[in-house]
């Protein structure tokens, strides 16, 4: 993979633990795989609580992190794992968003993110 996938990868990996441990305050399982085309990120926590890009929470050192995952991973999504869930993306080898769709999944984030604190605070 090349470097810059790996970063996508990485913030990807990174937003997926933070939501793990911001919500269940517990330890998670980090499963990580190469499926022969794509590299596989699973994280497993014991929350039934579903991921929601749509309502999470606005913190201080969160916000919208699911956006990010879905606009710089290949995929991704969730499932029910007996007593928690397991949330997981996937990145191509080859996959490289850079330039103008780069930059327009951050300022989507960070747009959500204003829009957020300033429906809360009204």
């Amino acid at each position: 993979m090349s470097d810059a996938a790996l970063r996508d990868v990485e913030l990807c990996a990174g937003e997926l633990l933070a939501n793990a441990v911001e919500h269940t305050h517990a330890r998670c399982r980090v499963t990580v795989r190469w499926t022969g085309e794509r590299l596989r990120v699973e994280v497993a926590d014991a929350s039934l609580a579903l991921p929601d890009r749509e309502t999470a929470e606005d913190t201080v050192t969160g916000g919208r992190g699911l956006l990010l995952v879905q606009g710089l991973a290949h995929s991704w999504g969730w499932h029910l794992t007996g007593p928690g869930k397991t949330v997981w993306f996937e990145c191509a080898a080859d996959q490289l968003i850079t330039g103008g769709r780069r930059l327009a999944v951050l300022v989507h984030a960070a747009n959500d993110q204003v829009a957020s604190r300033s429906t809360r605070s009204a």
